[in-house]
């Protein structure tokens, strides 16, 4: 009886590891993802927030 009860205890925490590490990769999955998209959002923000640099053109009525 206490063998079966320890193979059962065993199995348990088998499941229970295996579930806390299911838990702590999607954690680190969610995190990664939430932290790429708040990088590409302030990349864009950056760039619209960004002077813009107006080509001159040569200006007419100059003697060369």
């Amino acid at each position: 009886m206490n063998t079966a009860f320890e193979a059962q205890a065993f199995s348990v925490l088998a499941v229970m590891a295996v579930l806390l590490l299911l838990v702590v990769t999607g954690g680190v999955v969610y995190l990664t993802t939430v932290e790429w998209r708040d990088r590409r959002r302030r990349q864009r923000e950056q760039q619209a927030n960004a002077p813009r640099i107006k080509n001159k053109s040569k200006k007419k009525g100059l003697a060369e």
